[in-house]
């Protein structure tokens, strides 16, 4: 319809004029605001990150949750039908903060294997390195499955709910979901692997 005024295959009456209205100019306006939202909740994240750690390093190990929590709350979003709304995209904001729990739950533990062996005299080589990763990204699974468990059941009971309002609730709380399983399987791979690149090359900005 818009194509075909700007064409001139329909002329509207002098004084007359149309536009989208509805459903379609409040997620014109939604996106607009979320072009701001989005950016500074990642600004947020990074600087409190930043904060804790000290480490320019060690912060963008745990920034890279972000990226794996989103393949998996796309998929998720995409195989339960849902369309992109503000529910939605306010579900993946609140995704961020919980991919960079997750993050920071992998990096304490890693952390503190590795210092314990340093204190110790036990990190002499590679070796000693690849031991001590192994200690707080293996043998610690228990916890930081047990705070992804937690936070995934603490979301599942909205996917059943059926009353009033459930349906956008299950749009924000999908992202979530899915994301959690894919940044939790791809932090349990992906940032040890980082963390030994960084530990060998002794960087730590």
């Amino acid at each position: 319809m818009d194509g075909a005024v700007r064409s001139g295959a329909i002329k509207p009456p002098p004084g007359y004029y149309m536009e989208w209205s509805g459903q379609y100019q409040f997620m014109e306006d939604v996106n607009k605001r979320l072009a701001v939202i989005v950016p500074l909740t990642l600004i947020i994240i990074f600087l409190l990150l930043y904060l804790n750690f000290g480490s320019l390093a060690e912060t963008l190990v745990i920034m890279l949750c972000l990226p794996f929590s989103v393949v998996g709350g796309i998929w998720l979003v995409h195989w339960l039908g849902y369309n992109m709304s503000v529910a939605v995209a306010v579900g993946f904001i609140a995704l961020a903060g919980l991919a960079a729990e997750t993050g920071v739950v992998m990096l304490v533990y890693l952390n503190m294997a590795y210092e314990k062996r340093k204190k110790d005299g036990l990190m002499r080589d590679h070796g000693d390195l690849i031991e001590a990763i192994i200690e707080g990204a293996v043998m610690r699974i228990r916890p930081k499955m047990m705070v992804v468990s937690c936070l995934i059941l603490g979301l599942l009971p909205i996917m059943w709910s059926t009353g009033v309002g459930s349906g956008p609730m299950k749009r924000l709380a999908a992202p979530m979901i899915g994301g959690l399983v894919s940044s939790t399987v791809l932090t349990l791979i992906v940032i040890p692997v980082v963390y030994a690149m960084l530990k060998k090359t002794g960087e730590r900005v």
